[in-house]
């Protein structure tokens, strides 16, 4: 058994400040969007502009409606377009009735070239109907904490009740890209179908290094919206704007400011401690921390505090806890992970001396 005494050592980092909520702090790029907001992959937000205003979100919309119906159909479905689905007004795939398409084929048309007439046949294949389908939007909606979120229909033309916000849409979008068809059918530049070339609408894959993914959007209430996705190296974001006159450059230069000033590192590089052993064949016991990666601004002043015991008695287990170190910001615990012992400290072997005296007659 290891018998630990706690104590407390605190342990400073040269790695700034807590991150921008505001659209121009620190340096961030002015935007044209009404509503803006970019977080990294784990949803942290560095930038944010009227984040949480409920907003008309136009064929972005269609980022729920696929990701709705590669949950609850399989790509290789044939659906046999019915009469109701075509015609739709808008971005459309001139779907025709009776023709006979796959589950697949239809989200291609829906995410590359914003098929109104894809996300109603979508919509009627998945669910028997637009408004079950919708009941289903919405119930995901909640599942994923979308709670500034409801649809009224699966394709995004403007409807009274049908509204997100940049928060809400950018956490969609991070779910969607861990979706591997998805991810893959939004980061095609073009697609044919049914005899059709679709090129997609997202002129981002080709004008942002990095961008591997997103949907566009619009009408003439909502104005131009735009959800994207960027990785470079090991980082990733996910950029939302709504009503964003000049989006494509919107989204270009909240890329270039996010990479350059936001990274996320392992801060527990380097980093051990000795704890004195009694008892022991080696006089201390050396404790590392397990692995704390944390998204920061590059040059963030991070503050990691040991728990510890003062002393260890042996023997010692390697890979058994024997502490805890913590991150904080600003006084804030960002992160927290274990100590563990680096290797076993067997117990020291103990030797007796004992005197013998004779007796001499």
């Amino acid at each position: 058994m290891v018998l630990i005494i706690r104590r407390s050592i605190i342990f400073l980092l040269a790695f700034v400040l807590l991150l921008p909520t505001t659209a121009y702090a620190d340096g961030a790029p002015g935007v044209s969007a009404k509503a803006a907001i970019v977080i990294n992959s784990g949803g942290e937000a560095v930038f944010e502009k009227n984040a949480d205003e409920h907003m008309l979100i136009a064929s972005t919309t269609k980022i729920m409606t696929a990701l709705v119906a590669l949950e609850n159909a399989d790509l290789e479905d044939k659906v046999e377009i019915p009469a109701q689905c075509c015609g739709v007004e808008g971005s459309s795939m001139y779907l025709c009735a009776g023709d006979v398409y796959t589950m697949g084929e239809l989200i291609r048309g829906l995410l590359l070239v914003s098929g109104n007439d894809a996300a109603s046949a979508i919509a009627v294949h998945t669910a028997g109907s637009e408004a079950k389908f919708v009941a289903m939007m919405n119930s995901r909606a909640r599942s994923l904490g979308m709670t500034n979120t409801h649809f009224e229909n699966p394709h995004g033309l403007d409807a009274q009740g049908h509204y997100s916000t940049a928060r809400d849409m950018a956490r969609l979008m991070a779910h969607c890209m861990d979706n591997p068809d998805f991810a893959q059918i939004c980061a095609m530049t073009s697609s044919t179908v049914g005899g059709q070339t679709l090129i997609n609408h997202n002129r981002l894959l080709s004008l942002c290094q990095g961008c591997i993914g997103g949907k566009t959007g619009y009408t003439m209430a909502a104005g131009r919206c735009l959800v994207s996705c960027c990785q470079r190296g090991q980082s990733r974001f996910i950029c939302v704007t709504l009503s964003a006159p000049d989006d494509w450059n919107d989204h270009v230069k909240l890329y270039d400011w996010a990479f350059s000033n936001f990274s996320a590192r392992l801060v527990t590089q380097g980093v051990s401690f000795d704890v004195p052993v009694i008892s022991g064949s080696a006089e201390s016991a050396r404790l590392i921390p397990e692995d704390m990666s944390l998204f920061l601004p590059n040059s963030a002043e991070v503050e990691l505090r040991a728990e510890l015991p003062w002393f260890v008695f042996a023997p010692v287990k390697g890979g058994e806890e024997g502490g805890s170190l913590g991150a904080y910001l600003n006084g804030e615990e960002i992160g927290r992970c274990r100590l563990i012992y680096e290797k076993d400290i067997p117990a020291a072997k103990r030797m007796f001396k004992e005197t013998y005296t004779e007796s001499l007659k």
